[in-house]
């Protein structure tokens, strides 16, 4: 039927973004080229579990900069299970087309338990915005000596 158009597609990234920088922004922009962009972040008591530290920013902070992002349609706190797959539940609630990973993120076991979903998984290309650097947390971190 002409004139009725399909939905976007729902692209589902997850990650902590606790240390917000431009290569998060690019990421998100590049995720937003797929369709919506539905963000899980690792609650607090995740990402102590998992990198052994505190977040220098709380879930509730880092949900209200993520939700402030154009490139963001929504941003979901994960719950505390401590897991890599801590986003797991949320897959069958918001039901994405597409999980979106950066290359340092992705593993063959969270690809098969994607994709066992029937849910794409697309790894980013991790392309700077125009002329910036490449950035990451990690680098960041080390940087800072933290």
């Amino acid at each position: 039927m002409a004139g009725v158009s399909t939905p976007p597609k729902k692209v589902f990234v997850s990650g902590c973004f606790d240390v917000l920088h431009s290569g998060h922004i690019a990421f998100l922009e590049e995720a937003a080229s797929y369709g919506d962009v539905y963000v899980s972040i690792g609650s607090d008591a995740t990402v102590q579990i998992l990198k052994n530290r505190k977040t220098l920013y709380t879930e509730q902070e880092r949900k209200y900069m993520l939700e402030a992002i154009r490139y963001v349609k929504k941003v979901y706190i994960g719950p505390d299970t401590g897991k890599i797959l801590d986003f797991a539940p949320l897959l069958d609630e918001v039901k994405p087309d597409i999980f979106f990973v950066n290359e340092d993120g992705t593993g063959d076991s969270k690809r098969a338990f994607v994709e066992s979903k029937g849910i794409a998984y697309v790894i980013s290309k991790r392309i700077p915005h125009a002329d910036l650097p490449t950035r990451s947390t990690t680098s960041i971190r080390s940087a800072l000596g933290r």
